[in-house]
């Protein structure tokens, strides 16, 4: 029978999958904690730096869209602005026989007070 020293005879345990101590097993468990916890962070991470990719992707079409909505805004404004115009009002409104109000045709407040709605308007019944 061969003799072998302690130390080799360890190695020899160990590399065959033996566990020597209970130092090893904790060391074993706590690299396989340590592995578990980093996988799990890298799986995390990713999937953080998708949502955020989404999230910016969804910022900039809302951004897109405000913007378009600005320039729509100010496309409506001229557009009120040039059809509100007090010449064009005029000339339109003399083309349909309108003639601007009289001083009598505009109602004052006595005269609000005392009348009846037939006073005021003769088509109303």
């Amino acid at each position: 029978m061969r003799s072998t020293s302690p130390r080799l005879r360890c190695r020899c345990r160990s590399f065959s999958g033996g566990v020597s101590d209970m130092g090893e097993l904790t060391m074993r468990a706590a690299n396989f904690a340590a592995f578990f916890f980093a996988m799990a962070s890298a799986f995390m991470l990713y999937g953080l730096n998708y949502e955020t990719r989404r999230l910016e992707a969804n910022v900039q079409a809302q951004e897109r869209a405000a913007g378009k909505a600005r320039s729509d805004i100010a496309v409506l404004k001229a557009e009120k602005s040039h059809l509100s115009r007090p010449d064009r009002i005029d000339s339109l409104a003399r083309a349909q026989g309108l003639a601007p109000p009289h001083p009598a045709q505009m109602p004052n407040n006595a005269r609000l007070a005392t009348a009846t709605a037939a006073d005021i308007d003769p088509g109303h019944r």
